[in-house]
């Protein structure tokens, strides 16, 4: 995870090859993008500042860890710090700035493998909570499964977050639709990621389930597109941004989602669970 810094990639090619799919998402009428790289990861908000300015595009970085994949982005620190050691730090970020910049977060990304949660990952989770408590800042954390998310949301609660603070994010993974209105019936934000060209069908079934059971207004929505490769960025294949509004959209007219309904999900509910301090 350490390794993972700007000087590995030329911060030229990824702009060339970024910018005209941020393009692309303003000219549908896209204001705002909730890049969800977290530091160790690939974060570079002097990269990503540049992108916006270029693009008009509002984007909007995290401060967290990502404590899937066993472990393996995560820093050397975490083995050794406490939890209140790790929150120190994101909460430094979000008053002072990340990396020397006056660029601070908009929200904390964090990340666990199917459940039950590690040891470690537990300890960056309750940094998560106090970091929150510190900040107001939602937690967005990328969940293995549906039993992880249960298990994050009981700590959070157990650590003074409010539920609309927690965003389940890749609820898409989860079989059993009752997890759903279960994370949802608690006040807790499901996100279902990954939507792209050919999955639409069941992405609309996703949003018609949550619609038939009263909780259309705890759903986001969305893409999880545009990574860029530093190991092969010859080779580097961006899947577009925009495919909510261009296939999508459409296909829930069609089965009857109002505008009212199609608002909440690309406008109120992202601006009320990315909040900060709601």
């Amino acid at each position: 995870a350490d390794s993972l810094q700007p000087g590995r990639y030329n911060a030229d090619s990824v702009f060339q090859i970024v910018l005209p799919y941020l393009n692309g998402l303003k000219n549908s009428n896209c204001n705002t993008l909730f890049e969800c790289t977290p530091n160790y990861l690939g974060r570079d908000v002097r990269l990503l500042e540049r992108l916006s300015k270029a693009s008009g595009v509002n984007i909007v970085t995290n401060t967290g860890y990502y404590g899937a994949v066993k472990h393996k982005y995560l820093p050397r620190q975490v083995y050794t710090e406490s939890s209140e050691q790790i929150a120190k730090r994101w909460i430094a970020e979000f008053r002072n700035g990340i990396d020397g910049t006056d660029i601070r977060p908009g929200f904390i990304k964090l990340s666990a493998d199917e459940g039950p949660l590690s040891p470690i990952q537990r300890i960056v989770l309750i940094a998560g909570a106090i970091t929150y408590q510190q900040t107001g800042l939602t937690i967005a954390m990328h969940s293995g499964d549906g039993n992880a998310a249960r298990e994050e949301l009981s700590i959070l609660m157990q650590n003074g977050v409010a539920p609309d603070a927690f965003i389940w994010v890749h609820a898409q993974n989860e079989k059993n639709f009752d997890v759903f209105k279960e994370i949802a019936g608690k006040g807790a934000w499901v996100e279902f990621d990954g939507l792209n060209d050919d999955n639409v069908p069941q992405y609309v079934s996703f949003l018609k389930f949550m619609k038939e059971n009263d909780l259309l207004h705890r759903t986001l929505v969305s893409h999880d597109a545009g990574y860029y490769d530093v190991v092969s960025p010859k080779e580097v294949k961006f899947r577009r941004y925009t495919t909510l509004f261009t296939d999508l959209l459409p296909a829930l007219k069609k089965e009857r989602f109002s505008e009212q309904e199609i608002e909440m999900l690309t406008k109120s509910n992202p601006a009320m669970a990315f909040s900060i301090g709601k």
